[in-house]
């Protein structure tokens, strides 16, 4: 049986949030509106069941706490624990804050 191919960053039809996006979702006023969202139909499990380190809709309470036992969940929440990279330091890396 061959292998399975993954899929990269690259061809994914739908690209996630980045991490510094996602530390702007963490914030405390963020966290209560995405948590108490407004029912769409267009979503899964109509918007109800959100996981904000993911930034992924889920169908149901058990697909949320099944996900949040993974370990691509457990992956995300440790790269969370990091602050973000700002644009600060990207130009100090390019060598264009340097003086």
């Amino acid at each position: 049986m061959p292998k399975r191919k993954r899929t990269s960053n690259k061809t994914r039809k739908r690209r996630g949030k980045d991490l510094d996006e996602i530390h702007e979702d963490l914030r405390p006023e963020k966290v209560a509106k995405l948590m108490n969202q407004e029912i769409d139909l267009d979503l899964p499990g109509n918007g109800q069941f959100y996981c904000i380190e993911c930034s992924r809709y889920f169908i149901d309470e058990g697909a949320v706490n099944k996900h949040k036992s993974s370990k691509g969940h457990r992956q995300r929440v440790k790269a969370l624990q990091e602050p973000p990279y700002t644009q600060k330091e990207a130009e100090l890396a390019g060598g264009i804050g340097v003086g």
